[in-house]
């Protein structure tokens, strides 16, 4: 397949692959892939050797071979950390992908972008998600943040986990069906059920998960279903995997931004004219992870002695101006002053950034101008918590 955009749900058990490409109108996907290695994910992400690793990046490029070329690689895992992010992106670069061309996000993002995707009506309030394995469910809720940003309009998502809860019933209920403890079972995930929709305007609810196999909770169907409409299946996160990638192809500038504890809460700008008009445009966006956030351009300037950075909180309507000063910079005519712009993030609380000339061609060569501005911001987990 050619030029495919591959959503890759990748856990302790198994692999799920959804794709797409031009040539369909949805995401497909594929049979479900078991490991031959016990726990090999997990064994890998506690990186016990350098042998297993190379042996989860064999299988992942095993999985992926029927595939001629990868327009986008997006895994999608149970949950994320910084070393998940480089061991995936590194494993997605040695099997042959560019590294603008991968992403790794959590099963919470991708529940996001899978719902982004269906009708409005699914998402007019919040939506549920329930986890369940053979151990306990999870409950989690897509909701719209209001930010202090933008007059409160609906630009910015998130997904909570609200509840969780232990259901050592299910461990009787499989791999044989017995009556007795599923019918306890059921009691028990029909109030777990009233618990997290309690006082909750919820339009849509879905179920995923191997512990939602055998039709064991029929009195929980019907609270889930009781005025919104419920959905049953298990390759929710992989198709939520592919319909990111498929976003990122596109490079949407208007879409939803999913913010969590790991993303981005303050957005730097600098102002830029772009197909003619003036824009400040974002060096360090909204929802990007700080790990993932460096970057390099270059930037043509007119006559002007300082340049304008802007930091745009999303935990106030305030916004904070700093100015980089350009004393020592020679003097030319607008649009001859070339800079480099860096952005180095040290920690998830500062950044530096640096203005270094790099010369106009064969006209005006370079000179040792550089200067540097390091930047703090809010930090991404106090500010988000103060979202609502």
């Amino acid at each position: 397949m050619q030029n495919s955009i591959i959503g890759y749900d990748l856990n302790e058990r198994y692999c799920q692959i959804s794709y797409y490409n031009e040539q369909m109108q949805e995401p497909q996907t594929l049979e479900t892939i078991t490991y031959s290695v016990h726990n090999l994910y997990e064994r890998a992400i506690r990186h016990e050797s350098d042998e297993i690793v190379n042996l989860l990046k064999a299988f992942i490029e095993q999985s992926l071979s029927k595939f001629e070329t990868i327009g986008q690689l997006v895994f999608t895992v149970p949950n994320l950390n910084i070393d998940i992010v480089r061991m995936l992106m590194g494993i997605g670069k040695r099997i042959g992908v560019d590294k603008d061309k991968i992403y790794v996000q959590d099963y919470k993002e991708s529940f996001c972008n899978f719902m982004i995707d269906q009708p409005k009506e699914l998402w007019q309030y919040e939506a549920a998600l329930f986890h369940c394995d053979r151990r306990e469910v999870k409950a989690y809720m897509l909701r719209k943040l209001r930010t202090g940003y933008g007059k409160g309009r609906d630009a910015f998502i998130t997904v909570d986990e609200v509840a969780r809860a232990q259901m050592e019933e299910l461990a009787a209920v499989y791999p044989v069906l017995n009556v007795d403890r599923a019918k306890e079972a059921d009691v028990r995930f029909r109030q777990f059920v009233q618990g997290v929709f309690d006082k909750k305007l919820v339009s849509s609810v879905f179920l995923v998960g191997e512990g939602f196999e055998n039709n064991w909770y029929p009195q929980s169907l019907k609270v889930l279903c009781n005025g919104r409409r419920a959905f049953l299946g298990n390759n929710l996160y992989s198709k939520g995997a592919c319909y990111a990638a498929y976003k990122r192809s596109l490079d949407y500038e208007d879409s939803l931004i999913y913010l969590d504890e790991t993303k981005m809460m303050d957005q730097i700008c600098l102002k830029l004219r772009l197909h003619g008009q003036d824009k400040w445009y974002p060096i360090v966006s909204w929802g990007s992870r700080w790990y993932e956030s460096d970057m390099q351009c270059e930037i043509l300037l007119e006559n002007t002695d300082d340049i304008e950075i802007h930091i745009e909180s999303l935990a106030g309507a305030e916004m904070r101006v700093e100015r980089v000063s350009l004393e020592g910079l020679p003097k030319r005519k607008n649009y001859t002053l070339r800079l480099q712009v860096k952005v180095m993030m040290l920690n998830e609380k500062s950044c530096r950034i640096s203005f270094t000339d790099v010369g106009f061609g064969e006209f005006f060569p370079a000179t040792d101008f550089c200067v540097e501005k390091e930047i703090h911001l809010g930090g991404s987990n106090e500010q988000f918590n103060s979202l609502s």
